[in-house]
């Protein structure tokens, strides 16, 4: 198992507020976070930080190895909702902080199984050679237009407010997320973005890069730079991994 990450402020924004953590839990372990930080200037930065903190910290904690799924989904579930509440917490706590938030998408890759966590539009993205497929769903506005059949998912990629998300870590006092769960083999990749990334690659760009460029410890570059090349309005992050 190998993992290479990387974040960007992008091409037009000063201040990166994302964040992300690649941590080796044990031999055959790996732990992925991406956090996509709101709140303005002075304090999206902070929620995206403090939640991938948090939520490491808290997984490193209470991982056990060979443990069931069940456990799993409840420690994920756990960090998430600790990460929650610390950053509801400072936001309450301190003016300056006031209204922050962060999406975030995690996954735990236990050999050839993988388990991913979400709360908002940061995605995973599941990558074989015969194709890809999105692991997660968006807790957006323009996700539930698509589930009413309000608008197609091809006319939801350019709706106006896009990027309005119906959940996130740090805004309430409670959250809910959501939990997946994919087997994978061996060569196959699992790819964690913010939405600095998936907005402005489609999921065929995204597989040829994975796919077919020829060192993967540059994958993340390249898809870097083609988001620089549209104009890369917001910070970019991607999380590569190969199994």
């Amino acid at each position: 198992m190998q993992s290479w990450g990387l974040t960007d402020p992008g091409s037009v924004r000063k201040q990166n507020q994302d964040a992300y953590q690649i941590e080796q839990l044990d031999r055959n372990t790996l732990l992925c976070v991406v956090c996509d930080g709101m709140g303005g200037a002075k304090s999206g930065n902070i929620a995206s930080t403090l939640a991938v903190d948090v939520f490491v910290e808290e997984i490193r904690r209470c991982w056990v190895p060979k443990m069931d799924m069940e456990k799993i989904d409840q420690m994920l579930s756990s960090g998430v909702k600790l990460a929650n509440f610390t950053v509801y917490d400072q936001a309450a706590q301190f003016e300056e902080f006031d209204g922050m938030g962060t999406t975030l998408v995690a996954a735990l890759v236990t050999g050839k199984k993988v388990t991913v966590v979400n709360v908002g539009d940061s995605r995973a993205y599941g990558i074989t050679r015969s194709g890809i497929q999105q692991i997660t769903k968006d807790h957006s506005l323009v996700q539930m237009m698509v589930d009413r059949g309000e608008i197609t998912p091809e006319v939801a990629k350019g709706y106006p407010g896009k990027n309005f998300i119906t959940r996130a870590i740090g805004t309430e006092p409670m959250v809910s997320c959501d939990i997946f769960h994919r087997d994978m083999s061996k060569g196959d990749f699992l790819l964690l973005c913010s939405d600095g990334l998936s907005n402005l690659l489609d999921d065929q760009e995204i597989l040829f890069e994975v796919v077919h460029g020829v060192n993967k410890q540059h994958c993340c570059k390249r898809l870097l730079n083609i988001a620089k090349n549209r104009g890369a309005p917001d910070n970019v992050t991607s999380i590569l991994v190969a199994i």
